[in-house]
């Protein structure tokens, strides 16, 4: 018997070939790498081991380590995206996002640094919080005064919940660009 044929027989998979990498696989990855050691260890090399690839077959899917932060970024604010229920005012709506995000936020303590300095890029949060947005203009409060509303909520809980997590070990303080608050749909500190 092969060696092949012997690590196949006893569960060993396709014969020392990766199993296919996806950007969602390695965006996964790379939140687990995040929640288990902190930002300062997620890096490409990282990631490949953990997915058990070279890290340059990692830039099939991610150009960069910037991009790979950036999807991180908006796969864990995805998950404080609430399902909104039928004929709820904008005003429940928020409260829930914000127990969402905050769950979100202290369920991954060493990514409260890195949302606190690298916002959802605009249109992917626009589009995220779509529904939410939807029900203040439903009850007639402005696009405008709507994204104010949901940024300041928003930037409330994610200060909080940097004041309770700190700076987790494994995550240097966070430091990022200038942000453009006029930019920008959610966190922004």
């Amino acid at each position: 018997m092969t060696q092949t044929a012997r690590r196949r027989s006893q569960g060993g998979g396709r014969g020392g070939r990766p199993a296919t990498l996806t950007p969602g696989r390695v965006v996964a990855a790379a939140v687990e790498i995040l929640d288990a050691e902190g930002l300062e260890a997620l890096t490409m090399r990282r990631l490949g081991a953990h997915l058990g690839v070279a890290a340059m077959s990692l830039y099939r899917h991610v150009p960069n380590r910037d991009t790979l932060l950036a999807e991180v970024v908006t796969h864990l604010f995805s998950e404080a995206v609430i399902e909104l229920r039928p004929a709820e005012p904008w005003h429940e709506a928020l409260t829930r996002f914000a127990v969402a995000y905050r769950g979100m936020l202290l369920a991954h303590p060493h990514a409260v640094p890195l949302l606190a300095t690298h916002p959802v890029d605009t249109d992917r949060g626009l589009t995220l919080l779509a529904g939410l947005l939807g029900r203040f203009d439903a009850s007639g409060v402005g696009g405008q005064d709507a994204l104010t509303a949901v940024q300041s909520v928003a930037v409330y809980v994610l200060g909080h919940a940097l004041a309770q997590v700190g700076t987790p070990s494994g995550t240097a303080p966070a430091t990022g660009p200038a942000v453009d608050p006029a930019a920008t749909v959610v966190p922004l500190t």
